[in-house]
């Protein structure tokens, strides 16, 4: 445990750069309020291309990262504060920047046990052959359901392509089912989330719009299901080279065949999110759960030290 805690600055990096900004000012704004209560010496930080000179004059100590989506959650947070000797919180840059991508991360977890869809790559310009369908075209680096469509037929495919910036797409079979989700933190999983839209995609609005999805935990499902996205969320965790808190989302079939979706190396830490609802159902509050986050802030392998 960290001593002294008021000689150590901590900042919360929230906001950014990236699409998913306004969640992450959401999470940002939670995680320093917990922090606050818990006795830590807390400074927010709305980060833009000037972070280095407001680390260096508010003299912090120790980075706890609530920023989501593109320079936050891809490593490249994680690497400046490495030049900076900054000890942060979440996975090293090697694991963000894998995980971020949804091409790399299914490269990694193809020499595993993780049920992996059907997939592949395509390119602007190339088509999706017809047998592929229905299939679901993805942004490689979206992130809270943004870049993502379903497609039935080449039309939802061409307007997927029209409504995307990028040049290079992860193109997966459909699979129809229910979707869960397992927090990992530091090697052990969470009880699973079923997470229960009311619509037939839990997309952007599915996700932060009252009343829209239901959220169950501990799931309803088997528990043979549950142990099985459980394992699989382990696996991954590990396979990438994760630390602190990361949440595998996977898809389970009528069958009861579960298949990895991805995994969130920094996921939504409100008190109503779901990293901290699973934590919650084994009796670990929000408050709790952010300082068991801090305290295995790390930069280059070593831990925060007090002195």
């Amino acid at each position: 445990m960290l001593e002294k805690k008021d000689s150590l600055r901590v900042a919360v990096l929230m906001g950014g750069l990236s699409s998913e900004r306004e969640i992450s000012l959401q999470s940002g704004k939670a995680v320093a309020q917990a922090l606050a209560a818990n006795g830590w010496n807390v400074q927010e930080i709305d980060v833009s291309p000037d972070l280095p000179r407001q680390l260096i004059d508010l003299k912090i100590d120790v980075a706890w990262i609530a920023l989501h989506g593109l320079y936050g959650e891809d490593g490249c947070v994680q690497g400046l504060l490495e030049v900076m000797g900054i000890p942060y919180t979440g996975s090293n840059v090697q694991a963000c920047a894998i995980s971020m991508d949804k091409i790399s991360t299914k490269m990694v977890l193809k020499q595993s046990d993780v049920r992996l869809i059907p997939d592949f790559v395509m390119k602007r310009g190339e088509s999706i052959p017809t047998d592929f369908y229905p299939c679901v075209l993805k942004d490689p680096t979206g992130g809270s359901s943004i870049g993502v469509w379903i497609c039935h037929t080449e039309e939802d495919a061409a307007s997927g392509l029209r409504e995307s910036e990028t040049e290079t797409f992860l193109v997966e079979k459909y699979i129809q089912g229910e979707e869960i989700t397992v927090a990992v933190f530091d090697g052990v999983p969470y009880p699973v989330v079923s997470i229960r839209p009311k619509v037939e995609f839990f997309d952007l609005a599915a996700k932060y719009t009252k009343g829209m999805t239901d959220y169950i935990v501990p799931s309803p499902l088997p528990e043979s299901i549950c142990i099985d996205a459980q394992k699989q969320a382990v696996e991954a965790y590990q396979k990438l080279g994760m630390s602190g808190i990361a949440r595998a989302d996977f898809i389970v079939t009528a069958e009861g065949k579960t298949y990895f979706l991805e995994i969130n190396a920094s996921p939504g830490m409100t008190a109503t999110s779901l990293s901290p609802m699973a934590a919650q159902a084994v009796g670990i509050s929000f408050p709790d759960l952010v300082e068991k986050i801090l305290l295995q802030a790390r930069c280059s392998l070593q831990p925060v030290s007090s002195s």
